[in-house]
């Protein structure tokens, strides 16, 4: 995967806002790694802010809906880990500030 598919790929998650906190997913650092085959198999490899999220499914959803508008992708496999842990240290400045995190 070029480096112009993950930018597209990336952008596409950037509309993913998570319900709880308003801020889209790529920015709260919630996003770990993109992959995609030759074929458009695409793989998000993903974590939420905890792990009895309860929005974790619709955040899935909204994930794959989001990625299904790039023409590129054919198929979509969100993976949600649990390592490395999530913590405010992979926030974007933006999402620090959107947030009012120091």
């Amino acid at each position: 995967m070029d480096q112009d598919m993950k930018d597209s790929i990336m952008g596409a998650l950037e509309q993913v806002i998570d319900p709880e906190l308003g801020v889209d997913i790529v920015n709260l650092g919630l996003v770990y790694d993109v992959e995609m085959s030759e074929e458009g198999f695409t793989v998000v490899t993903m974590t939420l802010t905890s792990m009895g999220c309860p929005m974790g499914p619709q955040i899935v959803d909204m994930v794959k809906h989001a990625l299904y508008e790039l023409p590129e992708v054919s198929e979509v496999d969100v993976k949600i880990v649990w390592q490395p842990v999530w913590g405010k240290d992979k926030m974007s400045r933006y999402a620090k500030m959107a947030l009012g995190v120091r």
